[in-house]
């Protein structure tokens, strides 16, 4: 491998990691996904989603596939999206809810706006995989 091709992937790599780094590393995204289970906890629009649900493997899941998204060093390991909400029956203003509490957690750990932007427009084109009607 010349050393051009490695400036190259150095260059890529750094690039990749950026929405992971805004987003505060693992640390970082690990307490803003226990907010956002929190958030979600106290919404009465969309707990009841949760009421069987092992909170501490959704806490683990949610920030390994955030941290993964945002090109961190994470490996998801769950279930796809179609496949974690199936038969859920998830309403647009369900899943609108559920994106307010995770904004309002963004916000309490102060991720800029365009940070949250980005991540946000990653988890859009999940839309379809979540609202399955």
């Amino acid at each position: 491998m010349s050393h051009q091709v490695v400036a190259s992937s150095d260059t890529t790599a750094t690039r990749s990691t950026a929405l992971y780094d805004d987003l505060g590393g693992h640390d970082g995204i690990r307490q803003m996904m226990e907010t956002f289970v929190l958030n979600i906890a106290e919404d009465e629009r969309v707990v009841h989603h949760f009421v069987n649900a092992d909170i501490e493997r959704f806490h683990t899941q949610i920030s390994e596939h955030i941290c993964e998204l945002s090109g961190g060093p994470c490996i998801y390991k769950g279930a796809s999206m179609p496949e974690v909400h199936k038969g859920m029956n998830i309403s647009r203003a369900e899943f609108n809810a559920i994106v307010e509490n995770l904004i309002t957690a963004m916000e309490t750990h102060d991720v800029a706006v365009s940070t949250q932007n980005r991540l946000l427009a990653i988890l859009a084109a999940m839309h379809k995989d979540v609202i399955q009607r």
